[in-house]
């Protein structure tokens, strides 16, 4: 008699998981071997579950990263590309994103540096923190915009309040004025706060030239590089790798030819 007003109210109260859970338990114990505690434990057990997937759904949906589907447990050591397992694996428990740190990546096009970034942004969503990727010139564009329409405090505040942002192709091109202020807002709002993973082409020791005004320089580089973790992916490109593994020799030996 209770089944049916019970569940009804589980689902008007948004308890899914104990809703189903209440349901499996109806079948696999209809005897009800279990005693009440045990009973209320599985259910809670099964709704915080639940609740903990929702969480980490909308964490990674709202991350908009370019590569959702990248973890950890997918990375390629076995390619020469300079990683270390064991670091990648330290980082991989998040005790970074607790100390308020941050990871520069930096290699050629096509090493693997966005990927890796979105593997760590991913597993940052697992472990409930919220994340945020976005590619430097998207992230120029908006701040112009929101300074033209009175919303940039606005933005700022939200790029500030994000546990791990993922600031993908820095260093494309050298900062305007304004561009290195606002890059200097931004990381003073975030500094020893929030945790943000950097990927760039550039290699660190030509960022402060590309940021241009030598004192806005030492202080956005202050800020992001000297509590940072680094990792420098070496090789090839992993696309034009992948590619040419589906080539024939010939079409291989011309690929390569083209690109010397």
């Amino acid at each position: 008699m209770l089944t049916h007003p019970t569940l009804e109210q589980m689902a008007a109260l948004g308890l899914t998981g104990m809703a189903d859970a209440w349901k499996a338990l109806a079948d696999q114990d209809p005897g009800q071997a279990l005693d009440r505690n045990e009973w209320l434990g599985l259910m809670l057990d099964r709704e915080a579950s639940t609740r903990a997937d929702k969480r980490f759904a909308n964490r990674l949906r709202n991350a908009k990263m370019r590569f959702p589907d990248a973890c950890i447990e997918d990375v390629n050591f076995t390619a020469s590309r300079g990683l270390d397992r064991r670091q990648v694996l330290a980082l991989a428990q998040g005790a970074w994103i607790k100390a308020k740190e941050q990871i520069i990546l930096t290699g050629q096009t096509g090493t693997g540096k966005t990927w890796l970034a979105c593997a760590f942004g991913h597993q940052a969503a697992r472990l409930d923190h919220s994340v945020l990727y976005v590619r430097m010139p998207r992230l120029f564009e908006d701040m112009a915009m929101a300074r033209l329409d009175g919303r940039f405090p606005k933005l700022v505040d939200k790029l500030a309040r994000v546990q791990l942002l993922i600031l993908d192709d820095w260093g494309a091109h050298g900062l305007t004025d304004q561009q290195r202020l606002d890059l200097l807002e931004l990381f003073e709002e975030r500094y020893q706060r929030r945790s943000t993973i950097i990927t760039a082409q550039l290699p660190v020791s030509g960022w402060h030239d590309m940021i241009g005004e030598p004192t806005i320089a030492d202080a956005i580089l202050d800020r992001i590089v000297h509590n940072a973790h680094r990792i420098d992916l070496k090789g090839d490109s992993m696309r034009r790798a992948d590619q040419n593994r589906n080539l024939t020799h010939a079409e291989n030996t011309e690929t390569m030819q083209t690109e010397t």
